[in-house]
Formats: C-alpha cells, structure tokens, sequence
C-alpha cells in the first residue's frame, strides 16, 4: 500500500477519534476527553500534511472529509444510537459514491 493511502488512512483514523471524543468533552469541560480532542486533531492534520507530499489537497481533502463523515455518522448511529433517517442515509450513500468515483477513476486519486 503506498505511504500516501497510509498516511491518509491514519489522518481519517485520528479524526475519528478526536471527533468521537469531542461531545464527550462537553464543551473543553473535561480535561481527558479534551485532551484526546486535542492530540487527536493534531495529529490528523500532521498526517494529512504528509499526505498533502504526493496528493493534490482537493483530492486530499475530499477523502479524508468524506470517508470521515461516513465513519462519524456510523459510530454515531451504532454506538451513540442517533438515528438516521432516509434523506441522511442517502446523503452518506452519495458521498461514499463520490469517494469511490475518486478512488476507482480518477488519475489524481491518493493510488
């Protein structure tokens, strides 16, 4: 797998988990939940900036953004039990279309 997919792949991970974290931290009230937050964000926007090395930031972008709107809304869902309704589950089919519309055909795409 190239470095770029990986770095990607850790960016979007470290997102997600900062992300995840945020609503626990109510409002930067809690230190623990903040400090994830913190070094979660840090370290996605670390990897992204090495992606950024061999991936157009568009591109870049678009990815990391997409596939981790995806992941937040499922942990959301699964593990928070918020629902999602028809209109937000299509809205989530589109953008993992248009992740893997990125993936499969484009020349651009983080290969």
């Amino acid at each position: 797998m190239p470095k770029g997919l990986l770095y990607l792949a850790a960016a979007i991970l470290a997102e997600v988990v900062a992300t995840s974290a945020l609503k626990s931290s109510e409002g930067f009230t809690r230190l623990g939940p903040s400090l994830i937050v913190a070094a979660g964000y840090a370290t996605a926007f670390y990897f992204l900036s090495l992606v950024l090395k061999t991936v157009p930031v568009g591109v870049a972008y678009a990815l990391w953004s997409g596939v981790g709107i995806v992941l937040i809304a499922l942990i959301g869902w699964l593990v928070l039990k918020q629902p999602l309704d028809a209109p937000a589950i299509a809205g989530i089919a589109l953008i993992v279309a248009g992740v893997a519309v990125i993936q499969l055909f484009s020349r651009t795409g983080a290969h």
